[in-house]
């Protein structure tokens, strides 16, 4: 039995997952933080703007057409034929403008739903072309390039359309996803054999059938718990205090974006080294424990020293603690239905993130954000009582099967 495809070195399939996270992550930036600056500078009002988010909700509900994923086609034309898709709808979105209202919101929810549908197929091959022990750098890549490309879309065009303006913005978005395109359509692939055949709920029956998987759910709903109930919390916590949204944009954007790009890749690093299970320890410990920096710098009256401090110290830490959980979501699933498998793994922890932030503010204003923040920390704890039932889970994963030649 021979596996051709995957004869590539590690540095050319990390080189190919760095490409396509890319991919993955510009959209999310372009959506988040350009097209809001875009719609206010076009009139259009907050509420409307307000109202933009509800359009994201195909992010949170890939996971019901991801078995089709699975099923039909493979992971390189999912992906390129997602990119040509997204390149098609901003170009759609530039002829018809932001004045255009409800045909406009309906091209963004096109563009959301096909960077879904990309993602799905985005982890699903990075899952397929990685093996176990690899997954660690695997994972450090891909946040890093993820992270660029949010930068990229949500930065530099913004700061860039104020010289070359809005029309050369979108020119730019589309013709990169047309070169993504063309360079996806040339990624190495590993056979699989096809699931159409199968039951459409065999991935969920399959995964619900691993050892100790009730308690491994619990515990991906509470690994990043206490971060995710800190993050919503951090600017607000800037600005009640004094300092001015220059200082937040420098330290948050480009220190903290810069310092958790670091923490990815010393992440997926430390993950190989230790394996997924001591790197969970190790690394969650690590990440649970920085936001005991906000706690201090809240108790000691937000000193510029210990605020900067702070936060370059969470974003590392932040990196660390993903690129070991990405890693451990992506053993659980087997290469078969990985895109059905990561896409519900990965929506159990955001929604445990939704209900974190819907609640982080009234917590904030009984407890004050000290306490407040001590009790992030505390809420990191309880998942470090389920690593027993996660390392049953590691150790009773089946070895894959030789692909046919």
């Amino acid at each position: 039995m021979t596996r051709p495809r995957l004869e590539a070195p590690l540095r050319t399939r990390l080189a190919w997952i760095a490409a396509i996270a890319f991919a993955s992550g510009f959209p999310f930036g372009f959506f988040n933080e350009l097209l809001p600056v875009y719609l206010r500078a076009h009139g259009v009002g907050l509420a409307e703007i307000g109202l933009l988010s509800t359009l994201s909700l195909p992010w949170a509900l890939k996971f019901l057409w991801a078995p089709f994923v699975d099923r039909i086609a493979t992971r390189r034309r999912w992906i390129a034929g997602a990119q040509i898709g997204i390149a098609a709808t901003l170009g759609a979105l530039l002829l018809t403008g932001a004045g255009s209202g409800p045909a406009f919101f309906a091209l963004v929810f096109v563009l959301v739903a096909l960077s879904a549908t990309q993602d799905i197929a985005v982890d699903a091959y990075t899952i397929e072309i990685s093996e176990r022990s690899e997954l660690g750098p695997a994972n450090g890549v891909r946040v890093t390039a993820y992270r660029l490309a949010m930068i990229a879309a949500g930065g530099a065009l913004v700061a860039a359309s104020a010289s070359i303006g809005w029309a050369a913005v979108f020119v730019i978005s589309a013709v990169l996803f047309l070169a993504l395109a063309g360079l996806t359509s040339r990624m190495p692939e590993r056979e699989r054999a096809p699931a159409a055949h199968e039951p459409i709920a065999e991935p969920v029956r399959e995964l619900l059938a691993r050892p100790a998987i009730a308690g491994v759910v619990l515990f991906v709903l509470l690994f990043k718990l206490g971060d995710l109930a800190l993050t919503p919390m951090i600017k607000p916590f800037w600005l009640d205090n004094g300092f001015s949204v220059q200082q937040i944009g420098w330290v948050q954007t480009t220190l903290g974006v810069g310092a958790s790009i670091v923490g990815a890749l010393a992440g997926g690093a430390a993950t190989k080294w230790l394996g997924t299970w001591r790197a969970l320890w190790v690394l969650g410990v690590v990440q649970a424990a920085s936001n005991l920096g906000y706690y201090a710098a809240a108790a000691a009256g937000a000193p510029v020293p210990l605020m900067y401090a702070s936060a370059i110290i969470e974003q590392f830490s932040g990196g660390l603690g993903t690129a070991a959980f990405l890693a451990f979501l992506m053993t659980l699933c087997s290469r078969r239905h990985a895109a059905t498998q990561f896409a519900l793994l990965s929506a159990l922890y955001r929604v445990a993130g939704l209900g974190a932030a819907a609640v982080s503010g009234f917590l904030t204003l009984r407890f004050g954000y000290a306490d407040y923040f001590l009790l992030t920390f505390c809420l990191a704890l309880p998942g470090f009582a389920l690593l027993p039932l996660v390392r049953r889970a590691l150790a009773s994963q089946p070895a894959e099967p030789e692909p046919a030649a």
